[in-house]
């Protein structure tokens, strides 16, 4: 048996996957639809782009966890943000697995979002299948629904809608801004977006970034951690947004919109999505970022993030709260007490 500190230091050392930063294009979806005066042409293309976008859920108008379907521009709601890898480097066909989670609630009276990323490797309950094993199998399995499942199970919370991004979205909408100025803090090399290792080298600097670049800064972990990636992240969020809201963006937002619609899917309509609108009009956008606490675990030779119970807990209660839900009339959360395990170890 190896020791307790061999095992750690054999999880430390564990490459894995890096997440892409998904997020970065929710306060771009809200800025989009917050430029009322861009003009009727501008206006048009956005119509037509995210309509193309729309993807029902077959035999799911509304969640389960709800008694009747929301309406956005009056209603406190939930977006389910899904990072997929579809590069064609990796031809994981319809069983493509999530490379990124992050579940958004929206309080329409107080104009403000919490954020709340799911580890991809977390140990959970999965309703498609009936066993527990990494959340990011999810969509394996099941597509967006599956995974819409997973996180309600999780949190006791309705899923009301979702948001399937891949990483080009991010590139392109970068590129769209003609770059992004942000400071990288040590010289990297790093891979691609086509897997292509050390395709990218950086130097120390404030520089401007193209998206290929913006994301492998995104993306490296390996001179630091998740806590340092965090900060370069929120700084690449600021370096984006800073570029989106000036004067001289606002030529490219056709850019924009064609490279958000080109590589996004959701059940979301048009309509829908304008609601966003009044949570970008603000000066500030009020958004408050969550984290699920947990350690690095084995089982049968796999490994996972288990989750913490309390701050699973502590977290699900700050969401229904968000959203004005009270847990007592809600269905009945399954998440702890399933102990099947993943038959198949699938990785």
């Amino acid at each position: 048996m190896p020791s307790e500190r061999t095992d750690r230091k054999t999880i430390k050392k564990k490459k894995r996957r890096r997440r892409v930063v998904f997020f970065l294009i929710i306060p771009l979806l809200i800025i989009t639809f917050s430029v009322a005066g861009y003009g009727a042409l501008l206006y048009k293309k956005a119509e037509t782009v995210f309509n193309g976008s729309y993807k029902d859920i077959e035999g799911r108008e509304k969640s389960q966890l709800r008694t009747e379907k929301v309406d956005p521009k009056m209603d406190n709601v939930s977006i389910l943000f899904i990072g997929v890898d579809e590069s064609e480097t990796r031809n994981f066909g319809s069983a493509t697995r999530s490379d990124a989670l992050m579940l958004a609630t929206l309080n329409e009276k107080e104009k403000s979002v919490k954020l709340v990323s799911i580890p991809r490797d977390s140990y959970v309950y999965l309703p498609e299948v009936g066993y527990k094993t990494k959340i990011n199998h999810a969509h394996a399995y099941g597509g967006p629904k599956a995974s819409i499942e997973a996180v309600e199970t999780m949190f006791n919370i309705p899923v009301d809608y979702y948001v399937k991004m891949n990483f080009h979205a991010f590139i392109d909408v970068v590129d769209a801004l003609d770059g992004i100025n942000v400071e990288v803090p040590y010289e990297m090399y790093e891979q691609n977006s086509k897997d292509t290792a050390n395709a990218i080298h950086l130097l120390p600097g404030m520089q401007t970034l193209d998206g290929e670049e913006a994301l492998a800064l995104a993306r490296t972990r390996k001179k630091d951690n998740d806590i340092e990636r965090g900060k370069r992240q929120q700084e690449i969020l600021k370096g984006v947004m800073q570029k989106a809201i000036s004067a001289n963006a606002l030529t490219k937002y056709d850019d924009i919109i064609q490279a958000i619609g080109d590589n996004m899917e959701t059940n979301m309509t048009f309509d829908e999505m304008k609601a966003l609108s009044s949570y970008g009009l603000k000066k500030k956008l009020d958004m408050n970022t969550l984290s699920l606490e947990g350690e690095d675990t084995y089982i049968e030779n796999v490994y996972y993030w288990l989750l913490d119970e309390t701050s699973l807990a502590n977290t699900s209660m700050e969401l229904q709260e968000h959203l004005e839900i009270d847990p007592t009339t809600a269905v009945e959360n399954d998440y702890s007490e399933q102990n099947s395990e993943d038959p198949s170890s699938y990785e």
